[in-house]
């Protein structure tokens, strides 16, 4: 059975909360014990560095999050659970990822463009208040998952681009150097779920509206007594879509339990009585594991250990592959054998390639990219993904496509018209030619 790699990072800036066991958490858990399966999990703690200047709250952070994995069962023998800054290798490898990285690539990320879309809207310098470490935030993330070769990198549809930037940055390497990187996929789970906070909107630090995963049952129960309802009576009829309750219920029950509260609200349940249902419920999922993290979170060495053991594991992947790459890119021995051919003359010939993505707007969007990584046309957003397809199909085609077209089309800096109608045309030759 052949093996597929999964890897998923979390960011060391906060406790984790309900949302975080539901989302990913319980999913990840439980696909680590899927057969077949290889998986990488790692505490993000180079990332959290971007969002916080509190190294006691990175630290704190970072033994919470690592004690609520492995009390929610993730085996550290079966997965290879790691701190990234105990990989050295990961920033050598974003720094030869950046050598290969457009700057253009970088402009569009979402966390950069929505830090100058807020500049601009406050009439402040574009890039005010933007680090060098925001903007190069897709670089390490794109080093995270190439550096173990994931082939699949479970994320929200608000995170499909970096995957796409990683999968950019990897086929730049190879075209350049030679077959080396997996190019990544996205693996979005549509039936994951994402729960309301106590206010309503998704349950989000940002909003401050979180429910601490492993709160005390008193503490669980008074945050739950919190949270937002309407106005309807004891014994008035009640509404599930919108509830909040409702919805952080169903992601603990089963789906008779959900039935029953469901037939409960339209019997008009109390307000009061529903949040009781939900505490029980909740707390009879989260109370076994709660006992598991308290007794973690007072011990740190056993937590140090775990991760320095997955650290090891994680380096004897990652040291024989960098030293690869390295060589790879002329940082070799000055007396080691070699022909100083150019790996590139023996790279597998590519051709450009349209890629079709979705963006957290909701619209379809696709791009053309040269055989050697460079973005040479960029789409406006599409209403589905048939018309982004459609169009597509007429710039294949060739003609008077790409004039038909330009009102659909946005511009890319430093990209002549020849260059696109070249890569059109090797696609159309390569067509002819099959």
């Amino acid at each position: 059975m052949s093996t597929t790699r999964f890897l998923t990072g979390i960011t060391t800036t906060g406790t984790p909360h309900l949302g975080n066991f539901v989302g990913s958490i319980r999913p990840s858990v439980a696909a680590s014990l899927t057969p077949g399966v290889q998986s990488f999990y790692f505490l993000a703690d180079y990332h959290a560095l971007i969002k916080c200047e509190d190294p006691a709250r990175i630290q704190r952070s970072t033994l919470e999050i690592a004690a609520s994995w492995l009390a929610a069962g993730l085996n550290p023998e079966q997965v290879t659970f790691y701190r990234q800054s105990d990989i050295p290798e990961i920033p050598e490898l974003t720094w030869l990822l950046t050598c290969v990285t457009g700057k253009g690539v970088l402009n569009r990320a979402h966390a950069y463009k929505a830090s100058v879309d807020k500049n601009t809207a406050a009439e402040r310098d574009a890039d005010d208040g933007v680090t060098a470490g925001l903007f190069m935030y897709p670089v390490l993330m794109g080093a995270d998952i190439l550096m173990f070769k994931a082939h699949k990198v479970p994320v929200g549809r608000d995170q499909i681009q970096h995957i796409e930037m990683a999968r950019d940055m990897a086929a730049s390497f190879n075209h350049l150097y030679g077959e080396h990187f997996v190019l990544p996929e996205a693996a979005i789970d549509e039936h994951v779920a994402t729960l309301p906070g106590l206010d309503g909107r998704k349950m989000s630090k940002s909003y401050d509206n979180t429910i601490p995963l492993f709160s005390s049952r008193e503490q669980l129960k008074k945050l739950i007594g919190g949270i937002l309802t309407d106005s309807r009576a004891p014994g008035e009829a009640k509404e599930v879509e919108g509830s909040a309750l409702f919805q952080i219920y169903q992601a603990f029950a089963t789906e008779a339990e959900t039935a029953a509260l469901r037939q409960q609200y339209a019997d008009g349940i109390a307000w009061g009585d529903a949040k009781q249902v939900l505490l029980e419920r909740v707390d009879q999922v989260i109370a076994p594991m709660r006992a598991q993290y308290e007794e973690l979170i007072h011990n740190p060495a056993r937590i140090e250990a775990t991760l320095l053991a997955g650290a090891e594991r994680a380096r004897a992947l990652a040291t024989p592959f960098i030293r690869e790459l390295r060589s790879a890119v002329g940082l070799r021995s000055l007396v080691q054998a070699g022909t100083a051919t150019k790996a590139a003359k023996t790279a597998k010939v590519t051709l450009p390639s349209f890629k079709q993505y979705r963006e957290a707007d909701g619209k379809f969007y696709f791009k053309l990219v040269a055989a050697d990584g460079r973005l040479l046309l960029q789409s406006t957003g599409f209403d589905a993904p048939k018309e982004a397809g459609q169009a597509i199909g007429q710039l294949q085609k060739g003609g008077d496509a790409l004039q038909a077209l330009a009102p659909r089309l946005a511009p890319v800096d430093g990209v002549e018209p020849a260059d696109v109608t070249a890569a059109l045309q090797a696609l159309a030759d390569a067509a002819a030619a099959s």
